[in-house]
C-alpha cells in the first residue's frame, strides 16, 4: 500500500468535500488503490485553516498556498479555491513536479488551460480536473451505447443546465457575479458541466452560435445592503454547435430558472436510436431503440446497476440509488489510481482547455452575435 501524500488548498465547502472523498475512496475501492496522507492545508483565514486542519485531519495549516505546491512531504497539491486562483496555484504545483488534482474550471481562460496543459505533459505528472459528471456510471454506459454503434450514427445532442439558485434578487453579490473572479456566469459555473460531458460523448465542437443576457443586472452587495452593484455576467445562455463528427447540438445554462434545482439534462438522437438522462433522475437512464418490435417500441427505463462501471463498489444490485457525493469519491479513486498504479483518466488538462475553448467561443459569439469557430492546440481556429 502506498501512501499518496495530500497538500490541499482551500478550506471551504469544496475542500472537506475532496478530502471526505479521499475517505470514501480508500474504504470503498480499496487501500491498495493508495491510503490518502493529509500533510498540510492553506487557506487565507487563520481561524479557518486551523479549525479545517483539525477537523480533517491535516497535520500542518498554513495562510500561505506557496507551502503546499513547494513541500518535499506533499504528492498532490488538491485545489479548491474560487475558480480566479486555479491558474496561479497549479502552474506553481506543475513547476514543482506535484501531481494535481483541481476543481473545475481549471482556469478562466482556454489560454491559461492550454498552457497547463502543455506543462502537465511536459512534467509527466497526473493532472486531474473535477468535472465530476464525466465519471458517473450512466455516462459510462451511454457512451458504450454510443460507441458500440447501438445507436446508430448520432444526429443531435440536446442539453441543459438549469438551476434556481439566483432567481432571487435579493441574493447579494459575490465572486461568481464579477468575471475577473469567476470567467463567466451560468455558463462556467454550469454550462461546463455539460460541456464536460458534451466532450466526453460526443468529442470535439468545431463551431457556435450563442445568446446570453443577464435579466438580475444588480445585486445588493452584502445582505439586507440598499447598497447594490453590477452583476457583469450572464444568467441564461442558450446555443447550438455543430460538431466535428458532423452532428449538431443546442447547449444552454440558466441560473434563474424558477423550479430548476439540479436540471442537468441531454438527449443523444441517433439513427438506430436515443438516450435521454437527468441528473434530477441520477439513477436512471432512458434509451429506445428502433430495432425493437413495432408494438413494444418505447422508451425503456434503465436503473443504474452493477454491470455499469463504478456502480457496484456502492452497491450490491440495480436500483439502489447512488449520489453527488459518490461521483467525487469515483474521482478521488481515479486520481489516487492513477498516481500509484498508473491508471487511465478521461477528465486531465488537455481534456479540461477543449472545454475552455468552448466556453471562449460561446462567449464570444453571445458578444458579436456570430458564428464563431473553437480554438484548438496553440490557438489555432478550425471548422466554419
Amino acid at each position: 500500500m502506498m501512501d499518496v501524500r495530500i497538500g490541499l488548498v482551500g478550506a471551504g465547502w469544496m475542500g472537506k468535500a475532496h478530502v471526505s472523498s479521499f475517505h470514501q475512496a480508500t474504504m470503498v475501492f480499496g487501500s491498495h488503490y493508495g491510503k490518502p496522507v493529509y500533510e498540510i492545508i492553506a487557506d487565507v483565514n487563520k481561524e479557518v485553516v486551523e479549525e479545517a486542519k483539525n477537523t480533517l485531519g491535516f497535520k500542518r495549516s498554513t495562510t500561505n498556498w506557496l507551502d503546499v505546491v513547494t513541500d518535499v512531504q506533499v504528492d498532490v497539491v488538491d485545489i479548491a479555491t474560487p475558480n480566479a486562483f486555479h491558474y496561479e496555484v497549479a502552474k506553481a504545483a506543475l513547476e514543482n513536479g506535484k501531481h494535481v488534482y483541481c476543481e473545475k474550471p481549471l482556469t478562466l481562460t482556454f489560454e491559461q488551460s492550454y498552457e497547463l496543459a502543455e506543462l502537465a505533459k511536459k512534467k509527466g505528472v497526473v493532472n486531474y480536473v473535477g468535472y465530476n459528471n464525466v465519471v458517473n456510471p450512466a455516462s459510462a454506459y451511454i457512451k458504450g451505447l454510443i460507441d458500440s454503434g447501438k445507436l446508430g450514427e448520432i444526429i443531435r445532442f440536446n442539453g441543459t443546465y438549469d438551476q434556481d439558485s439566483l432567481l432571487n434578487p435579493d441574493i447579494p453579490m459575490s465572486w461568481r457575479h464579477i468575471n475577473k473572479y469567476s470567467g463567466s456566469g451560468a455558463l462556467g459555473d454550469l454550462g461546463s458541466h455539460l460541456l464536460s460531458l458534451s466532450q466526453y460523448l460526443m468529442g470535439d465542437i468545431k463551431a457556435v452560435q450563442a445568446t446570453s443576457k443577464t435579466f438580475i443586472k444588480s445585486r445588493p452587495k452584502t445582505i439586507g445592503s440598499l447598497e447594490h452593484g453590477t452583476v457583469e455576467n450572464e444568467d441564461v445562455l442558450i446555443s447550438i454547435a455543430q460538431y466535428d463528427s458532423g452532428a449538431i447540438g443546442t447547449i444552454s445554462c440558466s441560473r434563474v430558472s424558477a423550479g430548476r434545482k439540479n436540471y442537468l439534462t441531454y438527449e443523444i438522437q441517433g439513427t438506430k436510436g436515443s438516450v435521454y438522462y437527468s441528473l434530477e433522475d441520477m439513477n436512471e437512464v432512458h434509451v429506445y431503440f428502433t430495432s425493437d418490435n413495432p408494438i413494444d417500441r418505447g422508451f425503456r427505463r434503465v436503473f443504474l446497476n452493477e454491470g455499469h462501471e463504478g456502480y457496484s463498489a456502492f452497491q450490491p444490485a440495480a436500483g439502489i440509488a447512488i449520489g453527488y457525493n459518490d461521483m467525487k469519491v469515483m474521482e478521488a479513486h481515479k486520481l489516487l489510481k492513477a498516481v500509484t498504479q498508473s491508471g487511465s483518466y478521461t477528465c486531465d488538462f488537455a481534456f479540461a482547455a477543449k472545454v475552455d475553448a468552448t466556453v471562449k467561443a460561446l462567449l464570444e459569439s453571445a458578444k458579436n452575435n456570430l458564428w464563431v469557430n473553437v480554438m484548438t492546440e496553440g490557438g489555432v481556429k478550425v471548422g466554419y
